[in-house]
């Protein structure tokens, strides 16, 4: 990404790699087919492609291919995994479960939820952003259908304790969504190991495009008890109709399989830059105070409290810094952070904290330059403020 910003804000959205955009091409110029139209060469083509993509996609996360549903994004997975679900049971169990630092397209529908009459029980977190498991064994029981807890939070980073979450979950008979779009391409993910019953991707959280993701359907979507939102096609079995995005999804599959080849190589390289970035504005700014698992995190996470200093302020201050204040989809709202609210931060604490989120594109060399920029913004707004 040559802008000359230094771009530390992956969370939100990654760059699209340049191998990925090569593969996506085609599907934009030389055939623009519909993969649904069997009669000609260049649609059975086009449904080839969407098919290798599925596979792309299955063999990052350990799945099938047939149990891949596209969509057009992690929150759109995220509301058909819960709405879907919940709009297809028939039987007694009422109730949901969820977390309290979980993405908006988690938290959102299953207050809707709430509104039409289903329990909906949203679990405390300690303050590394780790699930109460003992919240979580006392709330599981014969009256839950389903439970939706994210593998990795987007603002703080925290890797949430998956396989104990998952055998308490299964053993309560319920069933098991998580929200994978920042952990997917990130770290290893197997839904067998995890024994997940959705999964939800994001394309522009690997280096995919924009506009395209994925649900897992434990069985595939043929089998699975989903009430699909929207009607009007076949495609995608039904649960997800409409004129599939052929560059998109080529784009998608493409991301996968490089993340699928690069992750733990890249995975180390970019730890190892973000714990750097940390080190050095540990030195320059004693008391930053960070947030998370410190152990148990995103490879490319950083959450950082600022003594004295809005972040906000910090950030307007910072043009050639790309950072943010939280998730991209809460930014510039005027409520602080949910997510650092629910780990124990004060409101105050809230308004001074950034996030950082490195990426495949970042050298050691960005790094030392962001660290310096930061804590010489920081330095000079907080002298401003003192005045």
């Amino acid at each position: 990404m040559n802008t000359g910003v230094i771009y530390l804000d992956h969370h939100s959205s990654t760059p699209v790699d340049p191998r990925v955009v090569q593969a996506m091409m085609p599907f934009w110029t030389e055939n623009t087919a519909n993969p649904s139209n069997p009669y000609h060469p260049l649609g059975r083509r086009a449904a080839d492609a969407v098919e290798t993509a599925r596979e792309q996609v299955a063999m990052l996360i350990g799945a099938k291919r047939t149990e891949i549903v596209f969509t057009c994004g992690a929150t759109e997975s995220n509301n058909i995994a819960i709405l879907g679900t919940a709009m297809a049971h028939t039987g007694n169990r009422r109730q949901i479960v969820t977390c309290a630092i979980e993405h908006k397209s988690v938290l959102e529908p299953c207050r809707w939820l709430a509104e039409r009459g289903y329990e909906v029980i949203i679990l405390p977190v300690d303050s590394l952003g780790h699930v109460q498991l003992s919240a979580l064994e006392q709330a599981v029981d014969e009256n839950t259908l389903l439970v939706s807890i994210q593998l990795a939070n987007n603002e703080i980073g925290t890797l949430q304790r998956m396989e104990v979450i998952s055998r308490l979950v299964h053993e309560r008979g319920a069933l098991l969504h998580c929200d994978g779009a920042q952990a997917v391409g990130k770290i290893p993910v197997n839904v067998e190991h995890l024994y997940l019953d959705m999964l939800s991707i994001s394309a522009h959280k690997l280096y995919g495009p924009k506009g395209a993701g994925a649900l897992y359907v434990r069985g595939g979507a043929r089998r699975a008890r989903l009430q699909p939102l929207m009607f009007g096609g076949g495609q995608e079995w039904s649960l997800r109709p409409g004129t599939l995005n052929v560059p998109a999804i080529v784009g998608f599959g493409e991301a996968c399989r490089i993340c699928h080849e690069q992750m733990p190589e890249e995975a180390t390289r970019v730890g190892k830059l973000r714990d750097r970035l940390e080190q050095l504005l540990k030195e320059r700014i004693p008391s930053l105070q960070y947030n998370g698992d410190p152990s148990l995190r995103l490879p490319n996470n950083s959450s950082l409290t600022f003594p004295d200093v809005e972040a906000d302020a910090l950030l307007l201050n910072l043009p050639d810094v790309a950072l943010s204040t939280g998730s991209a989809c809460t930014a510039g709202a005027m409520e602080p952070s949910h997510v650092l609210q629910a780990i124990g931060l004060s409101r105050e604490q809230s308004y001074r904290t950034i996030r950082v989120g490195l990426g495949r594109f970042n050298t050691e060399e960005e790094i030392e330059r962001a660290a310096a920029r930061i804590a010489e913004v920081y330095h000079r707004v907080g002298a401003i403020g003192e005045r």
